[in-house]
């Protein structure tokens, strides 16, 4: 086991490893350890009761979060013509087709999220190996594959974020930032956990929300309870 840092140790000692927390008092705990000296991301860990191995009971989704996620996220179209021109318009940072293919294979990653015209997907399909491993090929099931360039940019830029199980059944997903204070990060909380468990799958039987830890991007995990977690959403 790694050896851990001296604030990261006293930070895990302001928390009961044991204890699970209303939402609100998880928040703020987290926001009471945090220790770096960058304003750190709030992440969330959902355990699910799902098996993701069953195509039926494979959790995937986006959720646009109210108050944003605190950062510049710069978006690249893929697009020609008119829809080149419309996502520029529409805020979109970088747009274009065969040269940026070109500027990724030589090893440009300068942004964080992906939009794609349907028509191009054939000359993005060739840099999938690329995008896929860090999760930035567009996919029309998260909006990202789409003729509506203005809408999907304008909502990445709003943040908006795409979520879907892993292999161990946990979905993770960030929340925003430290800075932001605990009512912000409750609201972007409530609308995640919402859009979660209206994705439950029928075939899933038993709990669905097995567990749920807060963290900040340095600092230790903190338990939330999920009945009152459950609770927030109205």
């Amino acid at each position: 086991m790694p050896k851990r840092g001296k604030k990261y140790v006293e930070s895990r000692e302001k928390v009961d490893a044991l204890k699970r927390h209303d939402v609100a008092e998880a928040i703020q705990l987290a926001l009471n350890s945090s220790h770096a000296k960058f304003d750190e991301t709030i992440d969330v860990a959902v355990k699910l009761g799902v098996d993701p191995r069953h195509a039926d009971q494979m959790v995937r989704g986006t959720v646009i979060l109210p108050n944003g996620l605190g950062k510049e996220v710069k978006v690249l179209v893929f697009a020609k013509g008119e829809k080149e021109k419309e996502a520029l318009d529409a805020g979109a940072d970088f747009a274009g087709n065969d040269e940026i293919v070109e500027k990724i294979k030589g090893g440009w990653f300068g942004f964080d999220r992906v939009v794609a015209t349907p028509d191009v997907m054939g000359t993005v399909g060739k840099i999938g190996k690329l995008l896929g491993p860090r999760g930035l090929m567009p996919n029309a099931k998260t909006g990202t594959v789409t003729f509506d360039i203005a809408k999907a940019v304008n909502e990445l830029k709003a943040g908006k974020i795409d979520f879907r199980v892993e292999k161990a059944g946990i979905v993770h997903a960030p929340l925003g930032k430290v800075s932001f204070g605990v009512d912000k990060l409750v609201e972007n909380f409530t609308s995640f956990l919402d859009k979660l468990i209206r994705l439950k799958p029928v075939s899933s039987k038993g709990v669905y929300l097995k567990s749920i830890a807060i963290s900040t991007t340095m600092g230790p995990g903190i338990k939330i309870d999920t009945v009152l977690a459950k609770d927030i959403i109205k």
